[in-house]
């Protein structure tokens, strides 16, 4: 999307309201459309005039988000931002959220709320504006963390990075999976896809801590494999996929003729923790040629650096392609870096990881 993105606020937060207003209407290529406490309120509004994104509450009084967030999807698909607690029951209701739809998350603590938000502005202005760019008529009914800006680190700041070929290839297959905004679903469309002999898969979707073991959860109640969140030392084995942690890395180790995963601390890189790059270039060291690299929708360029380490070391590598991708950015740069080998629509991607070299 082009231009400047107009921009409804829909939270019963009085604070909220003032504080995101202030943050909209001073960022470049924003506007503030209007306010509103609850979804009936901001539909009157929005009769008049529709705006670009939704900065959406979960919990309100009248109609909760989720019931909002559905009618939006069903009527008038537009990208909405959901503003949710670090909580658990804050997760679980986001996920939902995520599954009817929405594309981006901006986590608000319990307190210093308006200290946090005008610390964050920078953040919640970028957040605003990736949900433009996103085409939400490819969600069937999205996220990225926003932890201050860093300066943009390469794999480096984690793991060494390959010095050699990796261990021969061997019958034990790694399926490894980068996404980031529009990956919720893009997930949950190549998972539930898969049979419950699909070989062992390690993922990175960019999302904020707490957020990711809820997400697991959904996943492994609509899927025929086991999905969990990973943990420490958790073996990667045919029929279970490990979705990293929000807020740390996942490793990929080899120990013996056995796979299985660090979970590690480190800075954020390429802008994000957990890092698609970080574990592209584990598998790589790890798996060689025993591998599989996938790049789904995304913003911005984390893992094209680490998909082509995976392609020199002998993986296979795939991407999604433009036409079924909400944001086509990281597998862009993935393509422009020379590291994909195949680009295929979303519903070939679980066909590329069940089938043979």
């Amino acid at each position: 999307m082009s231009g400047v993105v107009s921009v409804m606020v829909v939270d019963d937060s009085a604070v909220v309201r003032q504080v995101l207003s202030d943050i909209i209407t001073h960022t470049p290529g924003l506007r503030l459309l209007g306010v509103a406490p609850d979804p009936l309120y901001a539909l009157e509004k929005m009769q008049r005039e529709w705006p670009d994104v939704i900065v959406l509450d979960v919990e309100m009084p009248r109609m909760d988000g989720i019931t909002f967030l559905r009618k939006i999807m069903a009527e008038r698909p537009t990208p909405v931002v959901i503003c949710s607690s670090l909580t658990e029951k804050g997760a679980d209701t986001t996920i939902q959220a995520l599954s009817a739809g929405a594309v981006e998350i901006i986590v608000k603590p319990k307190v210093a709320l308006k200290r946090f938000l005008e610390d964050s502005a920078s953040e919640l202005g970028q957040a605003i504006k990736a949900a433009a760019q996103a085409r939400v008529s490819l969600i069937r009914t999205p996220v990225e963390s926003l932890a201050k800006i860093p300066a943009k680190l390469n794999a480096d700041a984690v793991l060494a990075a390959p010095s050699g070929p990796a261990m021969v290839q061997t019958t034990e297959r790694i399926v490894a999976i980068g996404t980031s905004t529009g990956g919720t679903q893009a997930l949950e469309t190549v998972l539930t896809m898969l049979p419950r002999v699909a070989p062992g898969l390690v993922i990175v979707q960019h999302m904020p801590e707490k957020f990711t073991a809820a997400f697991a959860t959904r996943l492994n109640s609509v899927c025929a494999i086991e999905v969990r969140e990973a943990c420490h030392n958790d073996r990667v084995i045919p029929g279970l996929a490990l979705i990293a942690p929000g807020g740390r890395h996942l490793v990929l180790k080899r120990s013996g003729a056995y796979y299985h995963v660090d979970i590690v601390d480190g800075p954020p890189v390429s802008r994000h923790r957990p890092s698609v790059d970080v574990l592209f270039r584990s598998t790589a060291k790890a798996a060689g040629r025993n591998a599989l690299g996938i790049i789904m929708t995304g913003m911005g360029d984390d893992g094209a650096a680490g998909l082509k380490e995976m392609l020199d070391a002998g993986a296979r590598t795939v991407a999604q392609d433009e036409a079924t991708c909400v944001v086509y950015g990281m597998p862009k740069e993935a393509v422009k870096r020379g590291a994909v080998q195949r680009t295929v629509p979303l519903g070939a991607i679980a066909g590329e990881i069940c089938r043979d070299r």
